[in-house]
């Protein structure tokens, strides 16, 4: 199976806007494409995953990738699936995340010589002449139709800032200058960036005319990404130090029973013909299939040495074993406690197990917590020095496990 085709049947492909040529160019490893990354933190989330593995794949195959760190589309904020406006970054935040994207994404693109090239949007944007913006590229683009996107009109009643308006354009000069400065013949990105994407092939195509060749292709990037990596208390990262692997673990191996066929199509790189063979599993079976989401997962993210390590923490934990060294763990001082205690609703929050006590006292009443295997049924339940000392083990419904200890 050619590689366009291996990507249709892993439910990738969304739409496109020349099947034949780019199916045929990226077959034959001719595409150089480029997916836009913007800095909004200092680290990737699961929500990015379906990118990097599309990257990844596409490399693969012999196409070059051209990461594109949105330092200058920073500066304004992206309104797609926004109720409201983004949080302004500083440059040197913007920066600083910028090179901590970089880092993680060695991990899964190669970036030697000849091979991807990570280019920043802030080398072009920032340099831009506003009047030379206005007048170059600002009659490239209908008002009418722009106020027709989608990631517009959901903003309108609300309010959309001018700002934010300006995104669109700034994203659609990004594939103009890619095209021009490094040969970019293609770009990916989320169905919901659709409108912004045909925006950069038309700017191409009426800035140097209608042979310049450029192709726009949309995955199930952020619509599935969106319902990825997120909890009830935030986003599971892939920076280790923000969510450990054992977490990371966690969070795949809890996927939905209706998710985690389509989650190992999309994400994993076992072959089409294994994951097919899993298409009948059912009842207890698709606790295997959670498993094999998670571990190769883990592994792609963090390293085999710790995708092991989560693996046997995890079948440690559910099976009542003591092993609890990979577990994520809390440490308690004594300016936390009050005379020596803390209210086990104050411990879950410290915790990150529930955003609010509103949201741990509902937990506690539905008998959702346990400490050291003893259900909490009482929201005054104390937890004491002396109980972190030793070390306790806090539980969250069946699946979330969580180490408080005293230093």
């Amino acid at each position: 199976m050619q590689i366009y085709d291996e990507l249709v049947a892993r439910g990738l492909i969304a739409q496109v806007t020349d099947e034949d040529e780019i199916k045929k160019l990226i077959n034959e490893g001719k595409a150089t494409f480029y997916i836009g990354f913007d800095p909004t933190a200092d680290s990737l989330h699961v929500g990015h995953f379906m990118a990097l593995c599309l990257m990844k794949r596409l490399q693969m195959a012999g196409n070059k990738p051209v990461v594109l760190l949105g330092g200058g589309t920073g500066y304004i904020g992206d309104p797609t699936g926004r109720s409201d406006l983004r949080q302004m970054l500083t440059p040197e935040t913007i920066e600083h995340n910028c090179e901590c994207f970089k880092k993680q994404m060695e991990k899964f693109i190669d970036f030697s010589e000849g091979g991807a090239i990570a280019v920043n949007n802030a080398d072009w944007l920032l340099k831009l002449n506003y009047i030379d913006v206005l007048r170059e590229v600002g009659t490239c683009f209908s008002v009418n139709n722009m106020l027709r996107a989608e990631c517009y009109k959901q903003r309108m009643e609300k309010g959309l800032s001018f700002l934010e308006f300006n995104y669109m354009i700034m994203q659609s000069y990004d594939f103009y200058h890619l095209f021009k400065e490094y040969g970019c013949n293609m770009q990916f990105g989320g169905d919901d960036q659709w409108s912004n994407m045909l925006g950069g092939t038309e700017l191409i195509r009426k800035k140097l005319g209608k042979d310049a060749y450029a192709m726009t292709i949309t995955l199930l990037l952020n619509s599935e990404g969106k319902k990825m990596g997120k909890t009830s208390n935030g986003a599971v990262w892939l920076d280790p130090e923000k969510t450990s692997p054992f977490e990371f673990f966690q969070y795949w191996r809890n996927v939905g029973d209706q998710d985690v066929l389509k989650c190992i199509r999309m994400l994993t790189f076992l072959p089409l013909e294994q994951i097919d063979e899993m298409d009948s599993w059912e009842g207890s079976k698709l606790n295997d299939a959670k498993e094999i989401l998670a571990y190769e997962l883990t592994k792609l993210v963090h390293g085999e040495e710790e995708a092991e390590k989560a693996k046997t923490a995890s079948h440690a934990l559910f099976a009542g074993g003591g092993d609890d060294s990979n577990m994520p763990t809390t440490k308690f001082t004594d300016d936390m406690l009050n005379d020596g205690v803390i209210n086990i609703m104050d411990a879950m929050m410290t915790c990150k197990l529930a955003a609010s006590k509103s949201e741990a006292r509902r937990l506690i009443t539905q008998g959702g917590v346990s400490v050291n295997d003893e259900k909490v049924t009482a929201i005054d339940f104390q937890i004491t020095k002396e109980m972190l000392t030793e070390g306790i083990k806090i539980k969250k419904g069946k699946k979330t496990f969580h180490k408080a200890i005293f230093e």
